[in-house]
Protein backbone atom coordinates (compact mmCIF):
# COMPACT_ATOMS: atom_id res chain seq x y z
CA UNK A 1 0.00 0.00 0.00
CA UNK A 2 2.79 2.38 0.93
CA UNK A 3 4.53 1.93 -2.44
CA UNK A 4 1.31 2.66 -4.37
CA UNK A 5 0.88 5.95 -2.47
CA UNK A 6 4.56 6.81 -2.91
CA UNK A 7 4.44 6.00 -6.62
CA UNK A 8 1.26 8.06 -7.09
CA UNK A 9 2.76 11.00 -5.22
CA UNK A 10 5.99 10.75 -7.21
CA UNK A 11 4.01 10.67 -10.47
CA UNK A 12 1.93 13.70 -9.42
CA UNK A 13 5.05 15.64 -8.44
CA UNK A 14 6.76 14.70 -11.70
CA UNK A 15 3.80 16.03 -13.71
CA UNK A 16 3.38 19.19 -11.62
CA UNK A 17 6.25 21.22 -13.16
CA UNK A 18 4.89 20.47 -16.61
CA UNK A 19 1.29 21.47 -15.81
CA UNK A 20 1.85 24.59 -13.70
CA UNK A 21 3.81 26.74 -16.23
CA UNK A 22 1.17 26.18 -18.88
CA UNK A 23 -1.37 27.94 -16.65
CA UNK A 24 1.03 30.49 -15.16
CA UNK A 25 2.14 31.85 -18.54
CA UNK A 26 -1.35 32.31 -19.95
CA UNK A 27 -2.28 35.95 -20.38
CA UNK A 28 -5.51 37.01 -18.71
CA UNK A 29 -8.32 37.97 -21.02
CA UNK A 30 -7.84 41.54 -22.26
CA UNK A 31 -10.48 44.14 -21.36
CA UNK A 32 -12.24 44.12 -24.74
CA UNK A 33 -14.63 46.89 -25.73
CA UNK A 34 -13.10 49.29 -23.21
CA UNK A 35 -12.02 52.88 -23.82
CA UNK A 36 -8.80 54.46 -22.61
CA UNK A 37 -7.39 58.01 -22.52
CA UNK A 38 -3.79 59.06 -22.98
CA UNK A 39 -2.00 61.05 -20.22
CA UNK A 40 -3.07 64.45 -21.58
CA UNK A 41 -6.63 63.24 -22.30
CA UNK A 42 -6.25 64.36 -25.92
CA UNK A 43 -6.87 60.94 -27.48
CA UNK A 44 -9.28 58.11 -26.57
CA UNK A 45 -8.72 54.57 -27.85
CA UNK A 46 -11.06 51.58 -27.83
CA UNK A 47 -9.45 48.15 -27.27
CA UNK A 48 -11.06 45.40 -29.35
CA UNK A 49 -10.35 42.12 -31.07
CA UNK A 50 -9.37 42.64 -34.70
CA UNK A 51 -8.88 39.55 -36.82
CA UNK A 52 -8.09 37.31 -33.86
CA UNK A 53 -5.60 39.80 -32.40
CA UNK A 54 -5.89 42.86 -30.20
CA UNK A 55 -6.05 46.40 -31.55
CA UNK A 56 -6.69 49.93 -30.31
CA UNK A 57 -8.64 52.38 -32.48
CA UNK A 58 -9.00 56.13 -31.88
CA UNK A 59 -12.61 56.96 -30.97
CA UNK A 60 -12.12 60.62 -30.04
CA UNK A 61 -9.33 63.20 -30.35
CA UNK A 62 -9.02 66.83 -29.34
CA UNK A 63 -8.79 69.50 -32.05
CA UNK A 64 -5.07 69.94 -31.27
CA UNK A 65 -4.35 66.20 -31.52
CA UNK A 66 -6.21 66.06 -34.84
CA UNK A 67 -4.25 69.09 -36.15
CA UNK A 68 -0.93 67.56 -35.03
CA UNK A 69 -1.82 64.30 -36.78
CA UNK A 70 -2.75 66.16 -39.99
CA UNK A 71 0.59 68.03 -39.89
CA UNK A 72 2.30 64.63 -39.64
CA UNK A 73 0.36 63.23 -42.60
CA UNK A 74 -2.50 61.40 -40.87
CA UNK A 75 -5.65 63.04 -42.27
CA UNK A 76 -8.27 61.32 -40.10
CA UNK A 77 -7.04 60.58 -36.60
CA UNK A 78 -10.43 59.33 -35.39
CA UNK A 79 -10.77 55.79 -36.71
CA UNK A 80 -7.00 55.22 -36.95
CA UNK A 81 -5.60 52.09 -35.29
CA UNK A 82 -2.81 53.12 -32.94
CA UNK A 83 -2.23 49.62 -31.52
CA UNK A 84 -2.07 46.86 -34.15
CA UNK A 85 -1.51 43.11 -34.48
CA UNK A 86 -1.14 42.60 -30.73
CA UNK A 87 -0.61 39.02 -29.56
CA UNK A 88 -0.28 37.66 -26.01
CA UNK A 89 3.26 38.09 -24.66
CA UNK A 90 2.86 37.17 -20.98
CA UNK A 91 0.51 37.91 -18.14
CA UNK A 92 -1.38 41.09 -19.05
CA UNK A 93 1.10 41.94 -21.82
CA UNK A 94 0.47 42.12 -25.56
CA UNK A 95 3.12 42.59 -28.23
CA UNK A 96 2.68 44.00 -31.72
CA UNK A 97 2.90 47.39 -33.39
CA UNK A 98 2.30 50.97 -32.26
CA UNK A 99 1.44 53.68 -34.80
CA UNK A 100 2.44 57.29 -34.05
CA UNK A 101 0.17 59.51 -36.17
CA UNK A 102 2.14 62.75 -35.65
CA UNK A 103 5.09 61.31 -37.58
CA UNK A 104 3.18 58.64 -39.52
CA UNK A 105 5.50 55.83 -38.36
CA UNK A 106 4.87 52.38 -36.95
CA UNK A 107 7.13 50.85 -34.30
CA UNK A 108 7.32 47.53 -32.50
CA UNK A 109 5.58 47.84 -29.20
CA UNK A 110 3.59 46.44 -26.35
CA UNK A 111 0.61 47.24 -24.22
CA UNK A 112 0.50 46.02 -20.66
CA UNK A 113 -2.57 46.05 -18.46
CA UNK A 114 -1.08 46.93 -15.06
CA UNK A 115 -4.53 46.71 -13.46
CA UNK A 116 -8.15 47.10 -14.54
CA UNK A 117 -7.75 50.89 -14.92
CA UNK A 118 -4.13 51.28 -16.11
CA UNK A 119 -2.65 50.40 -19.48
CA UNK A 120 0.95 51.15 -20.45
CA UNK A 121 1.70 51.52 -24.15
CA UNK A 122 5.34 51.26 -25.17
CA UNK A 123 6.96 51.71 -28.58
CA UNK A 124 10.59 50.94 -29.40
CA UNK A 125 13.13 51.45 -32.20
CA UNK A 126 16.64 50.12 -32.81
CA UNK A 127 15.81 46.62 -31.59
CA UNK A 128 14.36 47.90 -28.34
CA UNK A 129 17.26 50.23 -27.49
CA UNK A 130 15.20 53.43 -27.60
CA UNK A 131 11.68 53.21 -26.17
CA UNK A 132 8.92 55.56 -25.11
CA UNK A 133 6.03 54.69 -22.81
CA UNK A 134 2.67 56.27 -22.06
CA UNK A 135 0.34 55.37 -19.23
CA UNK A 136 -3.29 55.31 -20.33
CA UNK A 137 -6.27 55.35 -17.94
CA UNK A 138 -9.54 53.54 -18.46
CA UNK A 139 -12.57 55.72 -19.10
CA UNK A 140 -15.66 55.11 -16.96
Amino acid sequence: MKSIVSNSLALALALLPVAVPAFADEAPAPPLATEWRNPSNSVHVRIDECGGQLCGTVTWASAKAQADARKGGTENLVGTRLFRDLKPAGAGKWSGKVFVPDIRKTFSGTITFADSNTMVGKGCVLFGVICKSQTWKRLP
